[in-house]
């Protein structure tokens, strides 16, 4: 029986020195994806679509732009 026992003994260490290579790749992943600027997706995350593109985002900007020389012209 003794021999079962350290079979036992032997695989619960293998366990441990696996979780831990685990945590070490997580870390790893983790630093990796912060340099990108990219979060590490969590489970159930949605990511939202923008709301507005760059191209229409400088035109709104240019039309208030527009907007504010109208005014400031007519205060001369």
């Amino acid at each position: 029986m003794s021999g079962i026992k350290q079979v036992v003994h032997h695989l619960k260490a293998q366990r441990k020195g696996a979780e831990r290579q685990l945590e070490k790749l997580d870390l790893a992943i983790k630093a990796l994806t912060s340099l990108d600027g990219i979060s590490a997706p969590t489970k159930g995350m949605v990511r939202r679509k923008p709301k507005f593109t760059a191209a229409g985002i400088a035109r709104i900007r240019a039309a208030q732009k527009a907007r504010w020389a109208k005014i400031k012209a007519a205060k001369k």
